[in-house]
């Protein structure tokens, strides 16, 4: 039986926990379009690279992202997906533990698999 799209959704966005979780850049890579634009919650520019050399240098390291309020919005061959993380980790060896909400834009690749367009993270005050 076929996936739904939501589930297939779902699923990305579990395993893209997981990955952050375990700092696995090779998941990453696959998840993160190579031309993706990330807002971090300081209002930072990022892309691709500099998130994959944050998890590989082991700038971040995350120890716990609990998720709730998870949101998934479905356009065709594009999902929406707002969700709240609690997390706790480290940045530069300073801890970083917070509320936060991750919105995410997924899109079919040209291979056919989904992977994360732009990615906005804002602290829930």
């Amino acid at each position: 039986m076929t996936e739904t799209v939501e589930t297939q959704i779902i699923n990305a966005e579990e395993r893209l926990r997981q990955a952050m979780l375990a700092s696995d850049v090779g998941v990453l890579n696959e998840l993160l379009a190579p031309t993706i634009i990330i807002t971090s919650h300081l209002g930072e520019l990022l892309g691709k690279e500099d998130d994959l050399a944050a998890h590989e240098s082991g700038l971040i390291k995350i120890h716990e992202l609990q998720p709730s309020e998870q949101h998934i919005q479905i356009h065709k061959e594009v999902a929406i997906v707002s969700v709240r993380m609690q997390l706790s980790g480290s940045y530069n060896g300073s801890p970083a533990n917070g509320d936060f909400r991750f919105t995410r834009v997924w899109a079919v690749s040209s291979s056919g698999t989904w992977q994360i367009v732009a990615a906005h993270i804002g602290m829930v005050a």
